[in-house]
């Protein structure tokens, strides 16, 4: 039994309990669509030494999980608990009819759902964030109602990085920027990665002095769609990419395997097959291959131009002598991008995406399928899937001094896990089903402390579902069931059952359910007892034998 009213004086005797060094500042900074391999630490080409450096100095956790994409992962982010739960049981622009009204579906942070930000905030922290929100776009949706004090946000799911063309009726240039929860212009000069950079050192600077931790939130767009970069980093790749997916591909795992991230047997996911549709890089012509190594050009040069901009962050901790009583967490929010968004943004008038001026102004490109593919190497697809690809993200976790480790840590964690780790740093207590007399989803994340201070932790039991794939993961165990994903209102294709041994398996590649029949079936129970307890409306469908 709960006694609120115990909680409540726990939570304003906490931060007099605990002196300035016990209780953390918290930096907390996410990248939008980055590939598990494609910071250095990881095993990429692309330069990115600051998060290099911080997983040299901190943990690079190579099992980190999050949800298939941005909006599901946020909602767990913020709340602690599902996203079934918190509202985002599907992305906003998904939500097809069938899930319209139903709970969980509100395509919005809930008001059921617990905030972080406003359990720090009410403990004692000074709370700020930059970047994109994407859990609610109506005024008492944003993040000033959801406990951050200082806010500068992209409302929306995405958009061009630089200041929108005036007059443009662009899809892709209809975006919405708020600071505080009110409209805001911005400069000339505006490329996101920067701008949010700057606004997030002046709210920290501006609370210098005050006695009080802060929690900080950078939720960089970069490199979300489009493929847009600063002119001054714009060609730093340039040539980088000529010899095509499979060469950066084969590279990346032969770098994996020598930093010790892959064991030297390790077996990669298998490339989709080549078809018309979706040829390889032997299949292209000429044009074609310089128009698609300029595409992860670009890609590349946002990924080293974010990795700057970090480095910005953690210069200012160092040389404020605020980085040793600091937590940072990096990660990304999904795998790796392979969707066409010109299927749902079409190139208006203004459009440039000739080959000269791809990355600047004007232009709209993603990267695609096969890129994306070299992105999420060594695993299987990509954002919007269950599989490895789509939900296994590069982490890295710096702890304050007095807990530092280094190394890596290869247990597993999921992004719902972050809000009570922040809370059991803070010295707060669980907030359970309810704060300020109203009824709440309880945190059902677990504190990742016991894993970062490398104590034994329990085997994990996760689950998860988006747009009809979904997964069940019991220890090393894990039930995958997959569906292309569909248009809203489109009939969805048979849902087909998988089962891999993740500790032999991350590529999965060898599907054990046939050789595991009942253990198949006792997972897919779980996950049917999961479906009921968080409310996960799927789209209804006929299992197909593998």
């Amino acid at each position: 039994m709960r006694f609120p009213f115990l909680l409540a004086a726990l939570a304003c005797i906490a931060p007099m309990l605990a002196g300035a060094a016990e209780r953390p500042n918290i930096l907390l900074i996410v990248a939008d669509d980055l590939g598990y391999s494609d910071l250095g630490a990881f095993g990429g080409e692309i330069e990115t030494p600051n998060l290099d450096r911080l997983a040299e100095s901190g943990l690079q956790l190579t099992s980190m999980y999050a949800a298939p994409t941005c909006s599901p992962t946020r909602a767990m982010l913020m709340s602690g608990t599902d996203n079934h739960l918190a509202g985002l049981g599907t992305m906003a622009e998904a939500i097809q009819p069938f899930q319209r009204g139903k709970p969980g579906y509100e395509g919005y942070l809930n008001p059921q759902a617990h905030s972080i930000a406003e359990l720090l905030r009410d403990g004692g922290y000074h709370t700020s964030m930059v970047g994109k929100w994407h859990l609610g776009l109506a005024p008492e949706q944003g993040p000033d109602r959801r406990g951050f004090e200082q806010s500068f946000t992209l409302l929306d799911g995405g958009g061009v990085h630089f200041k929108p063309a005036p007059g443009s009726m662009a899809r892709i240039e209809q975006v919405t920027y708020r600071e505080n929860g009110r409209p805001v212009e911005l400069p000339e000069d505006f490329y996101s990665t920067d701008f949010y950079t700057d606004k997030l050192l002046a709210y920290l600077k501006a609370g210098e002095g005050s006695g009080k931790p802060f929690f900080a939130y950078a939720a960089y767009t970069a490199p979300h769609w489009p493929l847009q970069a600063p002119e001054t980093w714009i060609d730093k790749y340039r040539g980088r990419y000529d010899a095509g997916y499979d060469a950066v591909r084969l590279a990346r795992i032969e770098r994996m395997k020598a930093k010790g991230l892959l064991p030297a047997d390790f077996q990669p996911a298998a490339p989709l097959p080549v078809t018309p549709q979706l040829p390889g890089w032997a299949q292209l012509d000429a044009d074609r291959k310089r128009v698609e190594a300029r595409k992860m050009e670009i890609y590349a040069a946002m990924v080293s131009h974010l990795d700057h901009n970090i480095g910005r962050l953690l210069d200012y901790l160092r040389d404020s002598g605020q980085l040793d009583d600091t937590l940072v967490v990096f990660m990304s929010d999904n795998g790796a991008a392979g969707e066409r968004h010109e299927q749902f943004y079409p190139a208006g008038p203004g459009t440039d995406n000739s080959l000269e001026n791809l990355g600047r102004r004007g232009s709209q490109v993603d990267y695609g399928l096969r890129w994306a593919e070299v992105s999420a190497t060594p695993l299987r697809l990509f954002k919007g899937t269950t599989a490895e690809g789509g939900i296994s993200v590069p982490a890295i976790v710096q702890l304050p001094t007095g807990l530092r480790r280094q190394g890596l840590e290869r247990s597993v964690a999921r992004v719902d896990d972050l809000a009570p780790t922040f809370l059991a740093l803070a010295g707060l207590p669980d907030p359970g089903d309810s704060w300020k007399g109203q009824p709440k989803h309880p945190i059902t994340g677990r504190s990742m402390l016991p894993m970062l201070e490398g104590r034994q932790d329990a085997e994990p039991v996760m689950a998860g579902e988006l747009f009809g794939s979904r997964y069940y993961r019991e220890g090393d165990l894990k039930l995958l069931g997959l569906v292309p994903w569909v248009k809203p209102g489109e009939a969805p294709p048979p849902l087909r059952w998988q089962l891999f041994d993740l500790s032999r398996d991350r590529g999965e590649r060898q599907d054990l359910s046939a050789q595991q029949p009942e253990t198949l079936e006792r997972l897919k129970r779980a996950w049917q007892d999961y479906a009921r307890r968080v409310g996960v409306v799927a789209p209804p469908m006929t299992a197909q034998t593998p």
